[in-house]
Order: structure tokens, then C-alpha cells, then sequence
């Protein structure tokens, strides 16, 4: 049974299922040269939400879509063999690879990598005092970060996580006071995040003190960091400073293998929305950059393509809600192709 309000409706509209509530949202109008109706959020709250839950069919339909979202990106690639952040990337993946320093999920091409002492560098990410004093951290959904997650929540932190790809929606908040011990680790995987996550929208009022990013490489001299190429990380950090979680004096932490420590990241040839590291973790030390490298101020729209704008609707969301403020129509960056992700492996 599902307590309700009664409301009047205005057709048309949409029924959106989004885990634990169901939302019923106006229908915009599709035509960007008329004045767009004035939309809005209703919330309907289930009683029995978490047995109503159905890990099964979450898990089976998330890796259907991103199944069908790696192959439609595959397809449409044509990679520039030549081009320095790949080159540099190619290397790392391949170098995990051959000398095994490479966990599953594998192989790690066109991965977040996880790696050999993951959890080993996730407890000395633990012992730092920005990490002991924050009260809301700021994780990727990566392998290698798993125990970061689950040191977040086992400490009695907030855990705010992006949903994968933000292709279903946007960032999940778990608060650690409603889990129990035996459901922590839970929480720390993509089933958990849906099953125990609130998520939250653009207007969430909340303070992050302290972003952890996943990286492919890291430089240990400048905090200049490559992600896996599809600038999840950057749109997500845009999108935090957009809603004031995050400024300026956010501190920005990676863990990564030592293997992952490069010194060729060209600082000059990095582009405006790459997000620099503060502090790096490896199973073996941790490295504090002093990078000077400017933080992204928040999304650059001029940098963003069709392509990756029709990927993420809380992007489109973000933009037509920026556009209908200003009454100015937001740019657009040139057309791309889309980079690959990893083919999962059954046995990872």
C-alpha cells in the first residue's frame, strides 16, 4: 500500500519510478523556441519501501542499460591513436595488466582501475585529518574506492556517491545512522547505493567536505590527474560547485597504485574543467601535491558536446533551468565522439 496525497494533475505528464518514490513530473515542451511550461515535483513516499525493493531486477536492468551504453558508445568510436591523454592511459591499463598489479573487474582498459592494495590505500586515506574531521565525503562508484565507501560509512559519515554515468539520475546520499553493521557493505555497491541511497536533485542543500576521485594517472608533482576519458568526474565537480556543496578550498583526493604515479602529464595542454588532485593515496605512501593547477569553477558549456549533454538528463535539466533564469540560451561545445568503456567480464 502507498500513502498518497491527492493531487491535481495537469496533463501532459510523466511517472517516474526512482527507487523508493515514485515522482510525477509536467511534461516540458519540446519546442525550444517557445516559452517552456512551468514544471514541478511530487513526491509519493512508499510505506514498505525497502521490501518493495527488488535487488534482482535493479542489478539485471542496470547492466542491461549499461550494456546497451558501452556498446552504443564502442560503436561510435574513432579513436585518435595519437593523442596524448590516450597514449598516456593506454600505457597505464596495459602495464596493470601485464605485471597483474590489476584486480577485477578486468581487463582494466578504459576503466577507473581497480588495483592490487586497494583497501590498503583506503586506510591511509583514513588516517588523514581532512578525512577524520569531514562529515560528508564525496566518493566515485569505482572499484578500487569500494573501501573508501565503506570506511565513510563505518566511520558515521555521509556518503554522497553519483549514480553511474548519471545516466538514471544524480547523486545518492546514504547517512550512516540508518544502516546497521551487517548492511554497510551493502551500501558500498550499486545495488546498495538504490536500496539505501536518498537521492537528491539539484536543489539539495548540502556541505561536502571532501571529494575522493578515482584516476587512470596521477602526476605526484603537480596534481594533474586522467580519468578514464569520459569526464564523468569534471561534470560531476561542475555540478557540486553549481549547488555551492563545494568551493574552492574543497580538498580533492585520489587512490591509486603506484604504478599509477606518472611525471608526463603536460600541465599546459590540460584543459579548463580537469579537476586537479590535493593529495594522493597508494598502498605505499601518501603524496600531498600543493598543485597549483586552478579548480573548475563549474560547467563549462562551451566544452560540452551534444553527444555527452544527451547522455545525462540532470544536465539537461541543469541547462534548461540556467537557460529559463537567464532567459539566455546556454552554448553548446563541438560534436564528439564518444570514448569506449570497459566489456565486464562475467568472472569479475
Amino acid at each position: 500500500m502507498v500513502d498518497m496525497l491527492a493531487l491535481r494533475l495537469c496533463y501532459p505528464l510523466t511517472l517516474i519510478n526512482n527507487n523508493n518514490y515514485i515522482y510525477c513530473r509536467k511534461t516540458l515542451s519540446p519546442l525550444w523556441n517557445t516559452k517552456p511550461r512551468s514544471y514541478s515535483f511530487f513526491k509519493l513516499e512508499a510505506r514498505n519501501s525497502k521490501a518493495s525493493f527488488n535487488e534482482a531486477a535493479f542489478e539485471a536492468e542496470r547492466l542491461t542499460l549499461d550494456a546497451e551504453a558501452r556498446q552504443a558508445m564502442a560503436d561510435s568510436l574513432q579513436e585518435d591513436p595519437k593523442a596524448w591523454k590516450w597514449v598516456i592511459r593506454k600505457r597505464i591499463w596495459d602495464a596493470m595488466e601485464a605485471n597483474n598489479f590489476a584486480q577485477n573487474p578486468r581487463p582494466v582498459h578504459h576503466r577507473i582501475p581497480n588495483f592490487v592494495s586497494a583497501s590498503v590505500a583506503a586506510d591511509k586515506m583514513r588516517e588523514l585529518d581532512v578525512f577524520r574531521v569531514a562529515q560528508c565525503v564525496k566518493v566515485n562508484p569505482d572499484s578500487p574506492q569500494k573501501q573508501v565507501r565503506y570506511l565513510t560509512l563505518s566511520d558515521g559519515k555521509k556518503l554522497l556517491t553519483p549514480q553511474p554515468r548519471l545516466r538514471t539520475g544524480f547523486f545518492s546520499v546514504i547517512e550512516s545512522n540508518m544502516l546497521t553493521s551487517g548492511t554497510i557493505k551493502e551500501a558500498c555497491t550499486s545495488v546498495g547505493v538504490a536500496k539505501y541511497g536518498r537521492p537528491i536533485g539539484l536543489d539539495e542543500k548540502i556541505k561536502v567536505d571532501l571529494i575522493v576521485i578515482g584516476s587512470v594517472a596521477v602526476d605526484p608533482t603537480t596534481g594533474a590527474r586522467l580519468g578514464k576519458g569520459e569526464g564523468f568526474a569534471e561534470l560531476e565537480y561542475g555540478m557540486l560547485r553549481y549547488m555551492g556543496a563545494i568551493d574552492d578550498s574543497t580538498l580533492v583526493v585520489t587512490s591509486v597504485h603506484d604504478c599509477q604515479l606518472v611525471d608526463d602529464i603536460p600541465v599546459e595542454k590540460l584543459l579548463i574543467h580537469d579537476v586537479p588532485v590535493d593529495i594522493i593515496c597508494t598502498p605505499t605512501q601518501v603524496i600531498f601535491t600543493n598543485t597549483s593547477i586552478p579548480k573548475p569553477q563549474g560547467i563549462y558549456w562551451d566544452k560540452l558536446s551534444p553527444e555527452k549533454l544527451g547522455q545525462i538528463r540532470i544536465l539537461r535539466e541543469l541547462k534548461r533551468r540556467i537557460e529559463l533564469e537567464t532567459g539566455q540560451k546556454l552554448p553548446t561545445g563541438p560534436s564528439e565522439n564518444l570514448p569506449p568503456t570497459a566489456q565486464r567480464s562475467r568472472r569479475g
